[in-house]
C-alpha cells in the first residue's frame, strides 16, 4: 500500500468566523438575500423626462411635420404606408427567426426506458470505449420533443440501477454509468432529464463522491469487484465498507488524447438548477453520512483499516482516511448549497422560496445513524433505501443537518468528546470551503 501521506488532502485554513456568518446557508437557514440595487448606478440616468417633454432641434422632423400639417391628404397617406411597414417588419423578422424544431425520439431509443437490460447494453461503452460516440448520440439531444427529456432521463436511471437494492452493481451498469457522466459532461440537459441522472449518481454514492479529478493511473471506466477488494491493510482506493462482490465506476478515468472525461462534479451543478434533482443528490449524501458513522467503531474508526508501521518512521493518523470521507461528503452538500445560492442570485431560480418548497416535497426524509455498530455491508443501492426519519428543523440549512446527525450519533455511542469535535469540524470545515470557493 502506498504511504497515506503522499495522499494527503490538504486542509483549508480556517475560515473567520465573520465571514462565515455571512454566508447562505450558515445560520439563516440557509436563505440567500435577494440583491440590492446597485450603489455606484446613477438613479438619474434612467429618469423619466421632464413634464413637458424631451425638446426636438428645430430642423427636418419639425418641417416635415408642418408641411403634412397643411396637406391633410398626404398626411394620412404617409399614416398608412408608415402602419403598413409597422405592421410587417415583424412577419419578417419572425419569418427569419423561427425557433429550430424538436428532435423526436425514436421508438426503438424510448423503449429502451422500460428494459433495463437492453438500456445497459445501450449505455455500456466497453472497457475501451469504443462505443461511446454510440452513447453520446443516443444521450444528448439539445431540444426533444413533448417528454423526450424525462424518458432520456429514465433510460439513464434503467441502465445504470442495479436490480434491486440488494443486488450489487455489474461491471457493465458501472461503465454505463461512466459513460452518461462523461456523455453529459458540459451539456445543458433538456426539460425533464435531471432527475433520472441525478438517481444514477446517487446509485453510485460512494463512487462519485471520491472524485478529485481525471487520472491518467484510473485505466478502466469501471473496475471489478476483485480490483475493488481492499488490500492486507484493509484499505482500497475505491472507498470504506464496500459490498463484496460489486463492480465500481471509475469516475477518474481518462486516456490521454481523448476529450472523453466524467466530471460528476461539473454534472451536478447542472442538476442542481432542478429542485427534484436536487432533493435526490441531497438525500443520497445525507444516507451515506449515516450508513458511514454506524459502521464505524466506538472511537470514530474504520474497524477493518490496520495499518502496518510506515518505514519512514512517519505513521499518518488510523482515521485519516475516515475523516478524509467525511469531508468529502460534506464538500458535496456544501457544493449544492453554493450553486442553490448562486442561481437564486443571477435568476437561474427565479423563486427561491418555491425552489425551496419543492425541494421539501421531493425530499423522503432525513437519516439517523443507528445508534449501535453496524457490520454489514450492503451494495451501494441499498444505501439511499434506507428508511427516512421525519425532517426536523430547516431542511436547507444544510450545516446543521449535517452536525446534528453526528453529534447524535457521537453522543449515543459515547464517542470521546475529543474526536466527536474532530469529525464535526472535519465536516464544518470542508462544508464551509465548499460555499467559500465561489459564492
Amino acid at each position: 500500500m502506498a504511504d497515506p501521506a503522499r495522499r494527503t488532502l490538504t486542509t483549508p485554513a480556517r475560515i473567520p468566523a465573520a465571514a462565515v456568518a455571512n454566508l447562505p446557508g450558515m445560520g439563516d437557514g440557509g436563505q440567500t438575500r435577494q440583491a440590492g440595487a446597485d450603489p455606484n448606478e446613477d438613479p438619474g440616468q434612467d429618469a423619466p423626462p421632464g413634464p413637458g417633454g424631451p425638446r426636438e432641434p428645430r430642423g427636418g422632423r419639425w418641417r416635415l411635420v408642418a408641411r403634412l400639417r397643411g396637406h391633410p391628404l398626404l398626411g394620412s397617406a404617409v399614416v398608412l404606408v408608415l402602419l403598413a411597414a409597422a405592421g410587417a417588419v415583424p412577419v419578417v423578422l419572425a419569418g427569419s427567426e423561427d425557433a429550430p424544431s424538436c428532435r423526436k425520439l425514436p421508438a426503438a431509443t424510448r423503449a429502451l426506458a422500460g428494459d433495463p437490460a437492453a438500456a445497459t447494453r445501450a449505455l455500456d461503452p466497453g472497457d475501451d470505449l469504443a462505443r461511446f460516440d454510440a452513447v453520446r448520440e443516443l444521450l444528448v439531444y439539445e431540444r426533444p420533443c413533448g417528454d423526450g427529456g424525462e424518458v432520456l432521463g429514465r433510460i439513464v436511471d434503467a441502465a445504470t440501477r442495479a436490480t434491486g437494492v440488494e443486488n450489487p452493481h455489474t461491471l457493465a451498469q458501472a461503465r454505463s454509468a461512466f459513460a452518461v457522466a462523461a456523455a453529459l459532461n458540459g451539456v445543458e440537459l433538456p426539460d425533464g432529464m435531471a432527475p433520472g441522472v441525478a438517481r444514477m449518481l446517487a446509485q453510485y454514492v460512494v463512487d462519485q463522491n471520491r472524485y478529485t479529478d481525471s487520472d491518467d493511473g484510473a485505466v478502466l471506466p469501471a473496475v471489478p469487484a476483485e480490483q475493488a477488494r481492499p488490500d492486507d491493510e484493509g484499505w482500497t482506493t475505491y472507498g470504506r465498507f464496500l459490498a463484496p462482490g460489486e463492480a465500481h465506476a471509475d469516475f477518474e478515468h481518462t486516456r490521454p488524447y481523448s476529450d472523453i472525461e466524467a466530471d460528476p462534479e461539473e454534472l451536478i451543478a447542472e442538476l442542481a438548477r432542478d429542485p427534484e434533482a436536487f432533493a435526490i443528490l441531497y438525500a443520497a449524501e445525507r444516507a451515506w453520512l449515516a450508513y458511514y458513522l454506524e459502521r464505524l467503531d466506538g472511537q470514530g474508526r474504520d474497524p477493518d483499516y490496520r495499518p502496518e508501521p510506515a518505514g519512514d518512521g512517519y505513521q499518518a493518523p488510523v482515521t485519516y482516511w475516515v475523516d478524509s470521507d467525511l469531508e468529502h461528503m460534506a464538500e458535496r452538500v456544501g457544493a449544492l448549497m453554493k450553486y442553490r445560492a448562486r442561481y437564486a442570485r443571477d435568476g437561474t431560480v427565479p423563486d427561491l422560496t418555491a425552489f425551496d418548497a419543492a425541494v421539501r416535497r421531493h425530499t423522503p426524509g432525513v437519516y439517523p445513524a443507528h445508534t449501535a455498530q453496524v457490520t454489514t455491508r450492503p451494495p451501494m443501492a441499498g444505501i439511499t433505501a434506507r428508511h427516512p426519519a421525519r425532517v426536523r428543523g430547516d431542511l436547507m440549512d444544510a450545516r446543521h443537518q449535517l452536525l446534528g446527525v453526528v453529534s447524535a450519533w457521537a453522543t449515543a455511542r459515547k464517542v470521546p468528546e475529543a474526536r466527536a469535535d474532530a469529525m464535526r469540524q472535519a465536516i464544518d470545515d470542508r462544508y464551509v470551503r465548499a460555499l467559500w470557493l465561489t459564492v
